[in-house]
């Protein structure tokens, strides 16, 4: 199955760098650690081969989106007051926005133009977020449903070369016992 696990690795290298590509087009790449986290693997079993995709959990919000509780985006995931199986229990913690907002520049300043706390600043955004919610990005989705289009077509022909090879093999040894 060297030719098939050949096509599985394949997509499974164009899925993570184009996945990585979109990432950084989307503007959604501000520390680089989602984009470094994108991992595929390639594991063949005895009777099958699988392949998996990984990622820090919060790429899943960032790919599929999060409506919040104005604004519907259709996403899978949702902000509510009350915590639910596909819901995220309360606003985004306002402190972990800081090292975001220090990444993009975001410094508030007062009439006078001095820097100011960004507790205030953070606690709006993070209202923000939980209202209007995460728009989905696809950086994921797009490459794999596009990289997936390509793939039957490359695991028939790529399968069909490993049967070749394989049932060649079986004729050769057949060939030479009967010799």
């Amino acid at each position: 199955m060297t030719e098939v696990l050949q096509a599985l690795e394949k997509f499974r290298d164009e899925v993570v760098k184009e996945a990585r590509s979109q990432l950084a087009a989307k503007g959604k790449n501000s520390s680089g650690a989602l984009s470094k986290s994108i991992q595929g693997e390639v594991k063949q079993m005895p009777n099958s081969i699988g392949i998996y995709f990984s990622m820090l959990p919060y790429g899943n919000f960032q790919d599929k989106g999060v409506n919040g509780t104005q604004i519907n985006h259709g996403a899978p995931y949702s902000f509510k007051s009350k915590g639910g199986v596909k819901g995220l229990k309360g606003m985004p913690p306002p402190s972990k926005l800081d090292s975001w907002m220090v990444r993009k520049g975001i410094a508030p300043r007062n009439a006078g133009g001095q820097f100011t706390s960004r507790k205030g600043l953070q606690f709006l955004i993070a209202r923000g977020i939980f209202k209007k919610g995460i728009k989905p990005s696809l950086f994921f989705t797009k490459p794999f449903e596009d990289a997936f289009r390509s793939l039957p077509d490359d695991l028939v022909e790529k399968y069909g070369l490993d049967m070749e090879q394989d049932l060649l093999t079986i004729l050769q040894e057949n060939l030479r016992r009967m010799i």
